[in-house]
Parts: structure tokens; C-alpha cells; sequence
């Protein structure tokens, strides 16, 4: 699906991948956050095909003009896990509202594991 949006020169139309890459170029640079991992079968069998698509370990669904986003990661051992995903959370809601012109409804962070 892809988010779509009209204005008076015509039609915007930004796709989930785009929205994916953007999202996850973001978590990777935020501080606290070792990598971004996959969030399913399908993820992992296209990472070992050498299929790289630049969205692994992000999941963005879109409803109407409305964006909703989860996020798979790993954290750093020895940060706060809770202010590591509120940073987190507001950088990627503040990024994507920056590239799409779009609302970012919510931005779930799901910590699958912890790296020394």
C-alpha cells in the first residue's frame, strides 16, 4: 500500500518501502540501538537470498492519510530500554512526518533482544 495525499499541482503517492527505509536509517543511527532485525520468516529468507530491500526489521501498515509503524530491534546492554525506545519512537515519528508530510499515528518499538 502507499500513502496518498492531493494538492493543488496534483497526486502524491509515497510507498511503505520508502517510508520502511526511512524509518529504519533512523533507528540505525539513533544511540542505544545495535541493529535492526527481522520481523519475520519472510525477512530472514530474503536476507539469505541476498535480497536486500533496505526496510528489514520495519513494519509500516497505512489507513487513509494515517501511518502506523513497528519497529524490531536490538538494544546496547547497560542503556535504559525505556528512554533508548522513547527516543527512538520520537525520532522515527519525526522523521517520517518530515519526509511523507504525513501524520504518524503511533510508532511501536519492540525490543527482540540485547547486545553487549
Amino acid at each position: 500500500m502507499a500513502v496518498n495525499t492531493n494538492n493543488a499541482y496534483g497526486k502524491i503517492s509515497i510507498s511503505d518501502l520508502s517510508i520502511a527505509k526511512v524509518a529504519s536509517h533512523t533507528a540505525t543511527e539513533s544511540y542505544g540501538i545495535v541493529e535492526v532485525v527481522s520481523h519475520c520468516f519472510k525477512d530472514s529468507l530474503s536476507l539469505l537470498t541476498k535480497k536486500k530491500d533496505g526496510g528489514r526489521g520495519i513494519k509500516v501498515t497505512t489507513v487513509g492519510n494515517r501511518i502506523y509503524i513497528d519497529v524490531y530491534v536490538v538494544i546496547k546492554y547497560g542503556v535504559s530500554i525505556v528512554a533508548v525506545a522513547e527516543s527512538l519512537k520520537e525520532a522515527i515519528k519525526y522523521k517520517v512526518e518530515a519526509f511523507t508530510g504525513m501524520v504518524v499515528a503511533t510508532v511501536n518499538v519492540n525490543v527482540v533482544g540485547v547486545k553487549l
